[in-house]
């Protein structure tokens, strides 16, 4: 069966590329190196996310996940496991070095329990970022004012999250995302937090442009299924985002036309 692409017209555009996919997939906790390639192609992704902090960058083989990965996707590193905005600047640089690439995700992470970001030095490492050539995509709390600043001072995109990562929990304030989708112009991604199909329709349905995930499809029982789920519900939300919902309403409306009924007199 062909699952519908999105229309080249309704392109995700960050940073003046286009991707056809709306979903970013992460490339860890897959149980092996072919369940996370099959997962991948099902999604039907564009990019990909790997740790720096993570790789043996010395690997260059053809089996090493960059091996794997580099003439199929576009790469995009991220600072997973960095607390300082001096660790997060010293791994996009290395990053660079290593893989060509000036895009960075950027995690400054300021708890171990929650994952939640640290907002203060995440702003100072995306302001040495930016100076210092990179497109930033920042990962980020669901807080307009956080996110409204990254989007000023030039990120490509902000990337708050839904919940916390790795949770599942889906999108628990739905009313940030709506304000955050209000006050940016760049693309809002939503990263952290999608546990199934109907949390990413939900994000796109408020206006995200993409999803960034990894757990809900390498941790699901059939990653290869779920990440297909999660395709299809991306596109499946978008549709609906630009279709326009009806309003919601207190009491029934009623959806036959009234022009044209036969009269009750007539009846009796």
């Amino acid at each position: 069966m062909t699952v519908p692409q999105t229309p080249p017209e309704d392109a995700l555009v960050i940073a003046g590329r286009a991707f056809a996919s709306r979903l970013i997939i992460g490339t860890s906790r897959y149980s092996d190196p072919e369940t996370m390639l099959a997962a991948i192609e099902a999604s039907g992704a564009e990019m990909v996310t790997v740790s720096i902090r993570r790789l043996n960058l010395q690997d260059r083989s053809a089996e090493s996940p960059i091996g794997l990965l580099r003439d199929r996707y576009t790469i995009l590193p991220n600072t997973a496991a960095c607390f300082t905005a001096r660790e997060a600047v010293l791994t996009a640089k290395l990053a660079r070095e290593a893989l060509g690439t000036n895009w960075v995700k950027l995690e400054v992470i300021g708890d171990e329990d929650t994952l939640f970001p640290d907002v203060p030095e995440l702003l100072k490492a995306a302001e040495q970022l930016l100076a210092d050539g990179f497109t930033v995509l920042p990962y980020c709390n669901d807080d307009p004012v956080t996110c409204r600043k990254l989007s000023d001072m030039g990120c490509a995109a902000v990337m708050p999250l839904g919940a916390p990562i790795g949770s599942g929990m889906g999108i628990r304030n739905p009313y940030n995302l709506r304000i955050i989708r209000d006050q940016v112009s760049v693309p809002l991604i939503v990263d952290a937090g999608v546990g199934t199909a109907s949390d990413a329709a939900l994000a796109l349905e408020l206006g995200a442009d993409g999803i960034l995930l990894n757990t809900a499809v390498a941790q699901a029982e059939n990653p290869v299924r779920m990440a297909r789920a999660m395709r299809l519900a991306v596109e499946a939300g978008r549709l609906a985002y630009r279709a326009g919902r009806i309003p919601r309403r207190l009491y029934a409306a009623a959806s036959s036309p009234e022009e044209g009924m036969i009269e009750r007199d007539a009846i009796d």
